[in-house]
């Protein structure tokens, strides 16, 4: 690509960027009503703004530099994450998956010396990102997020509870998928290029995070108690005390429930090879259909969306090198931990740290703290880690206009990053 278009690239990036922060305007526009308020709402779209600054990137390069280049960059992208995040999303959020994580949840919160549904409140924010490192962030995302939608997000808590809610759980789950080499982008993209596996993962990253991940997680649910106070169910009485997402419905049998778990497993092993988990996909849509009295709505619709986002991040991204290297390349491992943070605000930690394994002749230290500092900032926007805008689309009608405002959420997720930087940055 020629220098021009990397540079207007470049630019294209920035202004979708600043298309997330007015999210928000787009979407009072389009609730005023009038002849074009569905291109508003279109607009107003978290999940649509990366797609659309995409398509009009690959636009340009046709313009610039002909229709066969900007065929063939596009062809170059790959797209498997993008891709395996909306499988495993459909899957993930699937009633027969829910009502299992939500079961185990209940049997943790039995045990816990506080009231039900606040321990509950504590299990999504807490394990459920911790599970991550093991069915993977973006399922993990879909869980957590369906939990607290029907749960904290149905109470009478403000706009400003329900974001630093949200802002606690895109930290912990961007930085809850390190224990396992497999599970969180910004890892899988370098795991195998440093030579990591997952007892290194979890010696070296896994106890900081986890550690940084309850703290959070007691924090905000000690700021948020008040929300549980309006109601106090009869302790004795389980369903009363834990808003069951899931409702009245009967009981999924447990055959369907191992099915649907198979599909996931086999969705998480064959994440590399979209050929396979796709088809795995189809084969659980088949399922599911067959078999729709056990269901409800597939997130298809949504696991799209979210798809579309990250397509669009990686069409956009990919002419991001020649600036991001270059800044990385130069920065010691203390800067670079500082400037890793930063810079994933504004673009997908999986691609940080991808770009930075193209740097050579780097140390273990330099290695450990891009990877480190890409995590830490994961929750501090929508485009910060593949997974979030999973939980944007799932939560976002609980917010007035169904907008969540990025400048908001960026202040709210700022105290949990500063958490998990200090247990990133404390000594070996």
């Amino acid at each position: 690509m020629s220098h021009t278009i990397e540079i207007l690239a470049a630019l294209m990036f920035g202004l979708a960027v600043l298309h997330t922060f007015c999210v928000p305007l787009f979407a009072r526009v389009a609730a005023r009503g009038g002849p074009h308020a569905g291109m508003w709402h279109w607009l107003g779209e978290v999940e649509s703004v990366f797609g659309l600054w995409a398509a009009a990137l690959v636009l340009m390069i046709a313009a610039l530099a002909g229709g066969a280049t900007a065929l063939a960059y596009v062809e170059s992208r790959n797209f498997v994450e993008p891709l395996f995040v909306f499988a495993v999303m459909v899957v993930a959020a699937s009633r027969p998956i829910m009502q299992t994580v939500v079961s185990l949840a209940g049997a943790v919160a039995r045990v816990l010396p506080v009231r039900r549904d606040l321990g509950l409140f504590w299990i999504t924010l807490a394990l459920v990102p911790l599970m991550g490192s093991l069915v993977t962030e973006p399922a993990a995302m879909t869980l957590a997020a369906l939990m607290l939608r029907d749960t904290f997000f149905q109470r009478s808590s403000t706009a400003w509870q329900k974001t630093l809610v949200l802002g606690v759980l895109l930290v912990n789950v961007s930085i809850g998928g390190v224990l396992t080499a497999y599970a969180a982008p910004p890892v899988l993209m370098v795991a195998g290029v440093f030579g990591w596996d997952s007892a290194f993962m979890a010696s070296t990253f896994g106890w900081r995070a986890a550690i940084a991940v309850v703290i959070n997680a007691s924090v905000v649910t000690l700021m948020v108690r008040r929300c549980f106070t309006a109601v106090r169910p009869d302790p004795a009485d389980l369903s009363a005390a834990i808003p069951d997402p899931l409702g009245e419905r009967a009981r999924v049998p447990l055959a369907v429930v191992l099915v649907h778990l198979v599909f996931l497993v086999g969705i998480v092993v064959f994440s590399h090879h979209p050929v396979i988990f796709l088809a795995l996909l189809l084969f659980f849509i088949g399922y599911a259909h067959a078999y729709a009295h056990h269901q409800d709505r597939l997130m298809i619709r949504e696991g799209l969306m979210v798809a579309f986002f990250l397509a669009g991040l990686v069409v956009l991204g990919g002419l991001q090198q020649w600036w991001l290297q270059d800044a990385l390349g130069g920065m010691s491992p203390t800067v670079l931990f500082w400037g890793a943070t930063a810079l994933t605000a504004v673009t997908d930690n999986a691609a940080l740290t991808y770009l930075g394994a193209q740097v050579t002749g780097t140390s273990d230290a330099w290695r450990y703290v891009l990877v480190a500092g890409a995590v830490t900032g994961g929750g501090l926007t929508v485009i910060a880690n593949a997974p979030n805008p999973a939980a944007f689309a799932i939560l976002k009608s609980r917010f007035p206009d169904e907008a969540i405002p990025a400048g908001r959420l960026f202040i709210c997720a700022l105290g949990p990053t500063l958490v998990a930087a200090f247990m990133f940055l404390l000594p070996v």
